[in-house]
C-alpha cells in the first residue's frame, strides 16, 4: 500500500499538475483550457490547504465523522489523474479518453483507500477528498467537451508525467505535512498543532485540545 499511496503524494503530484498546465498551455488553441484547469485546480488546493490549517492551527473539525481535513493524497490523485489519463490518450477517440479518465479516477480511489490501510486518514476525510477531486477533474474535463481538443504524443506526455519520480525517491514522501504544522503554529500564535487524539477527545468528552 505504501507504493500505492506515493502516487498520490504532493512531491509526485503538483510538479504532474504544472506539466499538464505546460501540455495545455504551449498549444495557442488550448490556451484557454491551461487557464481553467489552474483555476479549478487552484481552487481545489486552497480548499485542502484552508482545511488542514484550520484544524492543525485552531482544532477546526468535526469530530461526529472524525474529519480533520481534506486527504491531500486523495484529493490531488482524484483532481489530476483522470485529467493525466485524458491527456495521454488525446489522439484517440472521445470514448478511449473517457476510460482513460475513468481507470484515472479508479486509480485515485485505490489511493485513498490505501490511505485507509495505513490508518493516514479516517473514511470521511478520504471521501471528501475523493468528492473534492473528483469535482475538479469532472468540471475541468465536462468543460473540454466544448472547448478545442489537443492532440498529443502519448510517449513525450507518458515520459513528462514520470519525471517527478527523477527528482523525489519513489516511497519518499514530500515534508508537506511538517511545512504545514509549522505554518499553522505560526498563524495561530501556538507552540504545537492540534491532533487527532484532540478531536476524538473532544468527541468523547474528554479534556483535550491546546491551553
Amino acid at each position: 500500500m505504501a507504493a500505492i499511496t506515493w502516487f498520490g503524494d504532493s512531491g509526485f503530484l503538483l510538479p504532474v499538475s504544472l506539466w499538464i498546465t505546460a501540455w495545455l498551455g504551449l498549444p495557442p488553441a488550448t490556451r484557454e483550457s491551461a487557464g481553467r484547469w489552474v483555476v479549478l485546480f487552484g481552487l481545489g488546493c486552497s480548499m485542502i490547504l484552508a482545511s488542514k490549517l484550520a484544524f492543525l492551527g485552531w482544532g477546526i473539525g468535526i469530530a461526529a465523522i472524525d474529519f480533520t481535513g481534506f486527504s491531500g493524497h486523495t484529493a490531488l490523485s482524484a483532481s489530476i489523474w483522470p485529467v493525466a489519463g485524458w491527456l495521454v490518450t488525446s489522439r484517440q477517440d472521445h470514448r478511449v479518453r473517457v476510460t482513460a479518465s475513468a481507470l484515472g479516477l479508479a486509480f485515485a480511489a485505490a489511493i485513498g483507500a490505501s490511505r485507509l490501510v495505513l490508518h493516514a486518514h479516517s473514511p470521511s476525510e478520504v471521501a471528501a477528498g475523493f468528492v473534492l477531486g473528483g469535482t475538479v477533474s469532472g468540471l475541468f474535463l465536462w468543460w473540454q467537451q466544448r472547448s478545442p481538443h489537443p492532440r498529443l504524443s502519448w510517449m513525450l506526455v507518458v515520459l513528462s508525467l514520470a519525471t517527478p519520480a527523477l527528482l523525489q525517491r519513489p516511497g519518499s514522501a514530500a515534508p508537506t505535512q511538517d511545512a504545514l504544522e509549522v505554518i499553522a503554529m505560526r498563524l495561530a500564535g501556538t507552540d504545537r498543532v492540534y491532533t487527532r487524539a484532540d478531536l476524538l477527545a473532544r468527541r468523547n468528552g474528554s479534556p483535550g485540545g491546546i491551553e
